[in-house]
């Protein structure tokens, strides 16, 4: 039996129980390093199917990796199960309708992803086992990919120093790979501290530290136009000091964050940031504290990788979609914007547009186009694959043109549109590995893809050495 036949098996046969797995999750949404519930749900799966695993992984409550087999090669899974905060919805409904105010919810499908991935993993375990294969595999349990970037702590702590390659995926609309370059990031609160005084009788006394904040974020909107061109900067205000507009606020803090497409110049940006907040301090007599929240390196990509993965991915195929998967997408298409459907066309060529133009589901596997184009986004992926040849697949789990981070994600995130995509892209992880492991040309192929592109730089982490 070939090895996508064997992984396929292994995985329509366990598919209820990863199904069940990954809507437990969807249920029980955690925010960054507070994702208990969701890894005792990945441990206790892992346990259950033979895996060794080591908790508390870098240190960090809700990391974890679970191994098995022994000698080289080690190929890792990458798994995530962090939620977002605000976009709580109730499942299978195509209006918005939380099911708590202001709750939390799976706004980028990572109940899917940490579960494809554990999937991939179980695969390619049963196959090594049965056929007596060396090498080992390991599923990495990673917290806080959309704030703390949990899985930049664990490189930076050596984690993946053994590792050969590395693979993971993301649930998208359109099926493909995350093959191109990502910004890096830093980000980082800014805690100003005043004196507070009668706004009426003796303003003249206070030292507002609200007015620090408004002042600094006025500096950046400034900087903005003297930055590199793929740069970002956003912020969010998390304290104004009070809600009583007659006391002058002694306290206020802001978090920012900073993207451009390399990490030297993401540290420049910082920097700048930091100075104005500096003077924003100096303009209102206040002083601050500084916080670091979170960082990420920019994605080095692997052609190597990528070509071994779109063959799989073509192999596998994509899902077979019934009418009901087809009205519930067209319901969730309907409360798409049309900035958001031409958003999602943009950058992809003239034919495959034409045919997703004509789908609620993006129901067939695009070519691919390699770029060396930059995505906005970033992700903490971008650290270990600056250590290790990393690669991710994309599949279709939502309505074609549907924006992540949004209430009709956490809709889909628990339904049989999103439940084919999760198994999809186990599939697909789990002969990739097989591939690689059977093969242990590609491996030195795509380490020296990587050091090529590295071109004599190593990894450097961003995280300042006073965070564990």
């Amino acid at each position: 039996m070939d090895t996508l036949n064997a992984v396929v098996n292994v995985i329509e046969r366990k598919k209820e129980k990863f199904i069940e797995l990954s809507d437990k999750i969807w249920e029980v949404p955690e925010l960054y390093f507070q994702e208990f519930q969701s890894s005792s749900y990945l441990i206790r799966a892992l346990e259950e199917e033979g895996f060794q695993v080591e908790r508390g992984a870098a240190g960090i409550n809700t990391a974890f990796v679970g191994s098995f087999g022994s000698g080289k090669p080690v190929i890792a899974i990458l798994g995530e199960f962090d939620a977002l905060p605000g976009l709580s919805q109730k499942k299978g409904l195509t209006h918005h309708d939380p099911l708590v105010e202001g709750g939390n919810g799976h706004g980028c499908g990572h109940n899917l992803l940490g579960t494809g991935a554990f999937a991939a993993a179980v695969a390619v375990k049963e196959y090594l086992e049965q056929n007596e294969r060396q090498g080992t595999i390991r599923f990495y349990g990673c917290p806080a990919e959309e704030n703390g970037s949990g899985k930049a702590l664990m490189t930076k702590a050596g984690l993946f120093d053994d590792v050969d390659i590395a693979f993971s995926w993301h649930p998208w609309d359109v099926p493909g790979l995350m093959d191109k370059r990502t910004l890096a990031n830093y980000s980082a609160k800014f805690k100003f501290t005043g004196k507070s005084a009668h706004a009426a009788a003796a303003p003249h006394l206070g030292r507002s530290a609200l007015d620090a904040v408004e002042l600094m974020n006025v500096g950046v909107n400034y900087l903005r136009e003297h930055m590199v061109q793929d740069a970002r900067i956003h912020y969010a205000v998390t304290d104004t000091g009070g809600v009583s507009p007659n006391v002058v606020q002694a306290y206020a803090e802001v978090v920012y964050l900073i993207r451009a497409a390399e990490k030297d110049e993401v540290e420049s940006l910082y920097k700048r940031v930091h100075d104005i907040a500096r003077g924003a301090a100096l303009m209102t007599g206040t002083t601050f504290e500084e916080e670091f929240v979170g960082t990420a390196s920019n994605l080095i990509p692997n052609s190597v990788l990528a070509e071994i993965m779109y063959e799989n991915l073509e192999k596998v195929g994509a899902p077979s979609y019934d009418e009901a998967d087809a009205a519930f997408a067209k319901k969730i298409r309907d409360t798409l914007s049309e900035e958001d459907l031409a958003s999602a066309y943009a950058g992809r060529d003239r034919e495959t547009v034409k045919k997703l133009k004509e789908r609620d589901i993006a129901d067939f596997i695009p070519p691919h186009i390699p770029s060396e184009a930059i995505m906005s986004g970033s992700t903490d992926v971008g650290d270990v694959s600056w250590v290790v040849p990393t690669m991710q697949c994309l599949t279709a789990c939502f309505a074609l043109c549907t924006p992540l981070h949004t209430w009709q994600v956490v809709s889909q995130g628990a339904a049989p549109i999103a439940h084919k995509g999760m198994l999809q892209a186990a599939k697909v992880i789990a002969s990739t590995v097989l591939q690689v492991m059977e093969n242990p040309e590609i491996i030195e192929q795509a380490k020296e893809e990587l050091a090529e592109r590295l071109d004599g730089r190593s990894y450097r982490s961003l995280i300042p050495d006073a965070v564990n």
